[in-house]
């Protein structure tokens, strides 16, 4: 176990979890944004709007994450010719995956404020724009927070699955660690993965926690 502990070890393991973390929030900004544009366009009217935004969401939804990585990582370079490092790829399939999800959930927070306050809100004389930005806006915002963190949270727990595709993320450096020591010490598998465990753990928990608080607090 002391071995976890050695200078070496400890860099390793900050440089798995810098990379987790630079993909996940990277990610997580490219889904605020994009997300957040997709579920307002949700709420349109226009049929041809609304089939587009339901058949990319349906697309990365019904597609595993791993499949869309192998797609990008090497379908790309072998159908079209471009060259795409791992990382990259990386963030362009989670920022793809993250901005479905946050749009579904946008589209939902929206359409779930009830009618009559906007039926209230143009009684007092606002306009389209006003009810927007100062009665549906902040409405949906609140009761979007819990959903969204809990999406956020997910992101970062799926980034294990970067190290299929050779990003040097958390778990790729548990790889190495554990190859790097496992004659010297039989049993270095279980106390490695137990580090990448308590370190997932203490990334995602309090996420978790606060989601649940903001949860609470908006029923």
């Amino acid at each position: 176990m002391m071995f976890l502990f050695e200078p070496t070890t400890i860099l390793r393991f900050s440089h798995g979890i810098f990379i987790t973390l630079y993909v996940s929030v990277i990610s997580i900004i490219i889904a605020i944004l994009g997300g957040t544009l997709m579920g307002i366009m949700m709420t349109s009217k226009s049929i041809l709007i609304n089939f587009l935004c339901r058949f990319y969401l349906e697309s990365i939804r019904i597609i595993p994450i791993l499949a869309w990585l192998f797609i990008v990582y090497f379908g790309f370079s072998t159908f079209f010719g471009i060259h795409i490092n791992a990382l990259m790829a990386s963030i362009l399939v989670f920022g793809l995956w993250g901005i479905a999800e946050m749009g579904d959930l946008t589209r939902g927070a929206l359409t779930s404020i009830a009618s009559v306050q906007t039926q209230s809100a143009k009684a007092i004389g606002l306009n389209k724009i006003q009810i927007a930005i100062f009665v549906i806006f902040p409405q949906a915002f609140l009761r979007l927070l819990p959903s969204s963190i809990n999406l956020f949270t997910r992101m970062i727990k799926t980034t294990s699955l970067l190290a299929l595709i050779g990003v040097i993320d958390l778990l790729k450096v548990g790889q190495q660690i554990i190859e790097a020591n496992i004659l010297k010490i039989p049993d270095a598998s279980f106390w490695v993965y137990g580090a990448i465990f308590a370190i997932y753990f203490f990334l995602c928990y309090p996420l978790s926690i606060l989601s649940k608080k903001l949860e609470a607090k908006t029923l």
